[in-house]
């Protein structure tokens, strides 16, 4: 199912599915159809949350660099100063320049 197909593309595979006699699969497309909704509404975002995760994972990163080793002052010093961290999050540097 992509965003340019969107329902249609899976009220067939959620028909094909039920036909068939994998009982995992239709137990999924019995989950489907019960959130219809939910599934319709949230294919077709555009928005992507890449940016957001890597973020979290760099500062994940740090936090285990640091364990062990010093109090959230270092640690949040630490993480705003890092300069792996895009510019608009690094709130030091956006001041600077």
């Amino acid at each position: 199912m992509t965003a340019r197909t969107g329902s249609r593309d899976l009220e067939a595979w959620l028909a094909a599915v039920e036909a068939g006699e994998q009982s995992g699969l239709r137990s999924l497309a019995a989950g489907i159809r019960n959130d219809m909704q939910a599934v319709t509404t949230a294919s077709p975002c555009s928005g992507n949350s890449g940016r957001v995760e890597g973020t979290v994972n760099k500062i994940k990163m740090i936090k285990r660099q640091m364990y062990g080793r010093a109090g959230f002052d270092l640690l949040r010093k630490r993480v705003i100063l890092h300069p792996a961290l895009p510019r608009s999050q690094n709130s030091r540097q956006s001041r600077i320049t």
